[in-house]
């Protein structure tokens, strides 16, 4: 049913929407295996939802309908949106706890689920929608802004450069999006008031209600909701959702509709992955010299996933000491800056980006056909225990809207090695091993993948 210029990026790098202009659109491209085996529950067996054909049924407003077709040139739904939309829009607007994979319309789900509800007559804010990071509520301003085109509805976030440092300005944005703490600061000063909010959305909802990252903030918000409004839907999506966040959800967000995916259905065979055994720090920094980089111009646009804010910044000084043109991102600097380097990135003047995990969740870019993990994910607390949910968002960055994807884990030391192991294990998806001894072996690799042609290689 459910169906070689370089740029560092680090954990507080983020950027502004109105720099850009987003590339939206829909792709199943990461997962190969047809949505079969969703597990759908349905909180009410008297309701009875229909998956929809098209747009048009979903009893839409003529200027949402015309943002869809004309702003973001869909034709119809996904099989997620077609699923999930006559949950998320029938009546009494039961809650939703939506699983749903990377590049396969979800956002849309959620933003069409606030616009719908918001009566653009009626001031004050009436949807509401958190998210973990700047640069993520950046892009679903952009996507907001483009599908709600013609509908005169107001949209506030806390990346808008007005609102920076302690501006006590009241929000008026008929749908607010935002990181938690500021909008929990705005709640606190009465900045913002909730009391005609009718749609709570939780994107990345595992990192907003996992242990190590949000919870404290989004439980406090929805506390907070309670209090102020009164008939108000939540709708969680996320990519992944482990049992422990998925138990946690369904406590805090009861009486929910659910859609979940086995961890078998998280196939990742679209996305050609490798492993790559080196024997220091500075063996992979050659490998990415001597024969990837020398490859990036051929094959789209590259990220580079490092653990720390520290190894990011070794790692470009060591690009920068070797010639290559090198920019950096750091949370220290200002909006302005950060905003140009990501730009820059997006507009493809940037080919090859180095960035924290903060970047596995929410980047868009056609154009990004290669990652490497420089370091292996893992949990925080545990090197030695993986994080599988942000492996699988951090190759989900290549391959999206319908582009060919590739993936190389560079790995140091035995740790490293049993890490991937693992992810193999957990996966049921094997990663084959690619040696350094043969000049050729990544531009093969690369043109076995379909990110360069034979006549490239």
């Amino acid at each position: 049913m459910l169906k070689g210029s370089v740029a560092v990026f680090d954990t507080n790098a983020m950027t502004f929407c109105s720099l850009f202009t987003l590339s939206f659109s829909l792709s199943l491209s990461l997962f190969i295996q047809a949505e079969t085996e969703a597990i759908i529950k349905v909180a009410d067996p008297n309701s009875k939802y229909t998956s929809a054909q098209t747009f048009d049924e979903l009893g839409l407003s003529a200027e949402l309908l015309q943002g869809l077709y004309t702003e973001m040139k869909f034709e119809k739904p996904s099989k997620i949106q077609a699923e999930t939309l006559p949950m998320i829009l029938t009546p009494p607007h039961r809650n939703l706890i939506a699983q749903a994979h990377n590049g396969s319309g979800k956002t849309t789900c959620f933003t069409l689920g606030i616009l719908s509800r918001v009566n653009v007559n009626e001031p004050g804010t009436q949807g509401l929608m958190i998210c973990p990071t700047r640069e993520l509520v950046i892009q679903n301003v952009g996507v907001m802004q483009r599908m709600g085109k013609y509908t005169n509805i107001s949209i506030a976030s806390t990346a808008d450069p007005k609102y920076d440092g302690y501006n006590k300005e009241q929000i008026n944005g008929q749908v607010v999006i935002g990181t938690p703490g500021r909008l929990l600061r705005w709640m606190r000063e009465k900045q913002l008031d909730c009391s005609k909010v009718n749609c709570l959305v939780f994107d990345e909802a595992d990192n907003m209600l996992g242990t190590d990252g949000h919870r404290v903030d989004s439980t406090k918000i929805l506390k907070h909701l309670q209090m102020s409004a009164k008939n108000w839907q939540v709708l969680l999506f996320s990519a992944t959702f482990n049992e422990a966040v998925k138990t946690f959800a369904t406590k805090v967000v009861p009486n929910a509709n659910q859609i979940f995916l086995p961890a078998h259905e998280l196939s990742l065979d679209v996305i050609k992955q490798y492993r790559v055994n080196v024997q220091s720090n500075d063996q992979k920094d050659m490998l990415l010299k001597e024969k990837i980089f020398p490859l990036c111009d051929k094959i789209g646009q590259t990220i580079i996933f490092v653990r720390t804010r520290e190894g990011a910044r070794r790692l470009h000084a060591s690009m920068q000491r070797d010639g290559f043109k090198c920019t950096a991102i750091e949370g220290q600097m200002q909006n302005e800056d950060r905003d140009r380097v990501i730009k820059e990135f997006r507009d493809g003047q940037t080919k090859i980006l180095i960035a924290t995990d903060v970047l596995s969740r929410g980047l868009d870019v056609s154009t990004v056909t290669l990652v490497i993990n420089y370091d292996m994910p893992v949990e925080y607390q545990n090197p030695s225990v993986p994080n599988f949910e942000t492996y699988l968002h951090r190759i989900g960055r290549s391959g999206r809207f319908g582009k060919k994807g590739a993936a190389f884990n560079l790995l140091l030391g035995e740790n490293e090695r049993l890490v991937l192991d693992q992810i193999e294990r957990h996966f049921e998806h094997m990663v084959p091993e690619v040696t350094l001894n043969d000049d050729d072996t990544f531009e093969s690799i690369l043109t076995a993948a379909g990110l360069m042609s034979p006549d490239e290689s």
